[in-house]
């Protein structure tokens, strides 16, 4: 007979999706609300999209847990940023805060998946994606958590995004306009909801755009 030990697990996964998409004047993200471990379901109606300054959001999966601590210590350095500077961080400036921040804890990381979505310099709308231990891309569109592996071949297929490696560099944004995207992300979060149980519940969809931030929701499979 083997001898059993507890063992101590200092991660869980908590499943959901996060879908981020940028075009020329405004940028949309958008996750569910479910919470799981396991198969069993936590909450129906916890947000995993975090406003991190004026026009620049984060939305995360992964371990929940760990997506608390990551906020607050981004909120911290940027209250911090406005003390030093008087103004706001940018996002181009928030997305490299992120992926330092990730960085430095790479030996024991933040178990989370973030996509980042604001306005780069231009003023166009931007996709910052990254991995748990901070490398990341500015892209014109990304979805991250259980349902991202369903979510991104509708994606890549739909807006067919350009290759980083062409010369000169081709703008990351998509030709749709702010009403196509919100239609792609129900439409994706429909057909995700139909295959992942993680995902599921109901639907959160944040635009950013000149008049500002704005929230929608719409309904998904509560089984």
């Amino acid at each position: 007979m083997t001898k059993q030990q507890a063992r101590f697990e200092p991660y869980d996964f908590n499943g959901g999706t996060c879908v981020a998409i940028a075009g020329a004047d405004y940028c949309v993200v958008a996750a569910d609300t479910r919470m799981s471990t396991g198969y069993n379901i936590l909450t129906r109606d916890y947000s995993k999209i975090c406003k991190l300054a004026d026009k620049c959001l984060m939305a995360s999966s992964g371990f929940q847990a760990d997506v608390k601590a990551l906020q607050k210590v981004l909120g911290a350095k940027h209250l911090i940023y406005q003390h030093q500077h008087n103004k706001q961080m940018s996002c181009p400036a928030m997305a490299r805060l992120l992926s330092n921040t990730l960085y430095y804890k790479r030996f024991f990381p933040y178990y989370t998946f973030n996509v980042l979505v604001g306005f780069d310099e231009e003023g166009k709308g931007c996709v910052y994606t990254y991995d748990a231990v901070g490398s990341y891309e500015k892209v014109g569109y990304s979805a991250q958590g259980s349902g991202a592996k369903l979510i991104m071949p509708v994606l890549d297929n739909q807006l067919k995004s350009p290759s980083p490696l062409l010369l000169p560099a081709q703008d990351a944004v998509t030709p749709l306009t702010e009403a196509e995207a919100i239609d792609v992300v129900k439409d994706v979060f429909a057909s995700a909801t139909e295959r992942d149980i993680y995902t599921g519940d109901k639907l959160e969809i944040v635009i950013v755009n000149a008049d500002g931030i704005r929230r929608e929701y719409a309904e998904l499979r509560k089984d």
